[in-house]
């Protein structure tokens, strides 16, 4: 694609044809930093429950979106959970984590009341179904750098 630029006219703007590359930083915040250390130092999967509703949030959240009081409960739920929902990915993306296809998954974790979107690995598209067990494949420890893609996939039981 060519980088062009224009003005428009009768206006103090540029349109700018083309594509930015602008990078950037995302902080999870002390919540999802404490989340994602988790699963980085421990391999272990944690949540935030609401002392006013019981509901435990996976990924951890700081406030309940029902009631919105504070999460301050820590638990740690089961690597093993349920698929709600999946979607196939065949078309190669260069945003992918991994090559296509790809699954990604609604997995609620035993313990969890929540559905936490990942990568399910290791299964034929065909035997997909909803309410298969799976259960969480995290990356070696050296591999492991404080991101949800430390959870390399989650393979079918």
């Amino acid at each position: 694609m060519q980088t062009t630029s224009e003005k428009i006219e009768g206006m103090d703007v540029w349109l700018y044809h083309g594509q930015i590359y602008i990078p950037n930083t995302f902080s999870a915040g002390a919540t999802g930093s404490r989340f994602l250390t988790t699963i980085r130092d421990k391999a272990k999967i944690t949540g935030t429950r609401c002392k006013e509703c019981n509901r435990v949030y996976v990924p951890a959240r700081s406030v309940c979106k029902d009631c919105f009081a504070q999460l301050k409960e820590w638990v740690e739920v089961s690597d093993k959970g349920t698929v709600l929902s999946y979607t196939i990915d065949s078309e190669p993306k260069p945003i992918h984590p991994t090559d296509a296809p790809v699954i990604y998954g609604i997995i609620q974790l035993d313990g969890a009341d929540t559905g936490f979107v990942h990568m399910i690995g290791g299964a034929d598209p065909e035997q997909l179904r909803i309410g298969m067990r799976v259960q969480a494949v995290f990356k070696p420890k050296e591999e492991r750098i404080g991101s949800v893609l430390d959870i390399k996939h989650f393979k079918p039981l």
